[in-house]
């Protein structure tokens, strides 16, 4: 697929404010660091086509207006994925600019956590 100029700029932008984290370095964060929480910030029919099994939904549509709810503690660690880490570096900046102080964007999104092996639910 290819994106639109506009977008890019403002995915540069974001990923310039945000951290990203490589599919090992999340699989080892959910392991080893408790409530740390993945959120799939996909479109809900994309997250019925296929999720990670310990992501929750927060589609980038409803992400700022229901992150409060879901994560209160704007401490917690949360890494953001997407499909292929787009929308998840956009998310990633909008919660940054909630309060939230941990938050990742997963480089590649589903797609390389699918190439990497990540068992998903289908």
């Amino acid at each position: 697929m290819t994106h639109a100029p506009g977008f890019l700029k403002l995915v540069e932008e974001a990923r310039s404010q945000a951290r990203e984290v490589t599919v090992a370095a999340a699989r080892e964060r959910l392991a080893q660091q408790k409530g740390t929480v993945l959120v799939d910030v996909r479109e809900e029919s994309e997250w019925a086509a296929g999720h990670a099994p310990e992501a929750i939904s927060l589609g980038r549509g409803i992400l700022e207006r229901d992150v409060e709810g879901r994560i209160p503690d704007k401490d917690t660690e949360v890494i953001l994925y997407c499909g292929g880490g787009f929308r998840s570096a956009l998310a990633a900046e909008s919660l940054q600019k909630m309060g939230y102080t941990r938050v990742l964007s997963l480089a590649g999104g589903f797609r390389a956590m699918n190439e990497a092996g990540w068992s998903m639910v289908r």
